[in-house]
């Protein structure tokens, strides 16, 4: 009995070291200047175009690059909290919080925590708060709540 009560203490720890260092890596990325995080998103742009040109041929497509970076940065703010919604509402239920109450504090977890990341933001040169991150943030939130709940029936 003691060693069950001593794996879920671990398992606990575990759990709730992941979320905090995922806020870590958020807090990191949000931390960089306008023209760093600009530079890395369209690395990540042009490698995405890369990637296309090997499937399917781009000359026939008009690629702007603009509007597909813009998508890649508002795909990755989505991801980033699916992410951190998952890994919040594991941590809770390894914590023992009932399921419904568990779902209700990760969402309300990680929406403050993007209100308070847009607020970091505007402190960092180059950088500025948009509402509209938090709700994509929050919508990245719920889906990764969602698909936690749908996978681990507990």
């Amino acid at each position: 009995m003691y060693a069950m009560g001593k794996k879920k203490r671990i398992s606990t720890l575990v759990s709730w070291t992941l979320v905090f260092a995922w806020m870590a890596v958020i807090f990191l990325f949000s931390a960089q200047p306008a023209h760093e995080s600009d530079g890395l998103s369209k690395s990540v742009t042009l490698f995405v175009i890369q990637l296309a040109k090997r499937v399917m041929p781009l000359d026939e497509l008009t690629v702007d690059i603009a509007t597909l970076n813009h998508l890649i940065r508002k795909l990755a703010h989505f991801a980033i909290y699916l992410v951190l919604g998952v890994l919040t509402v594991n941590a809770l239920r390894a914590s023992g919080v009932p399921t419904f109450k568990a779902v209700a504090w990760a969402l309300a977890i990680c929406i403050v925590y993007a209100a308070t990341d847009e607020i970091h933001q505007m402190f960092v040169p180059g950088r500025g708060a948009q509402v509209k991150d938090v709700l994509i943030d929050s919508v990245g939130a719920v889906v990764g709540i969602g698909v936690h709940r749908s996978i681990i029936r507990d």
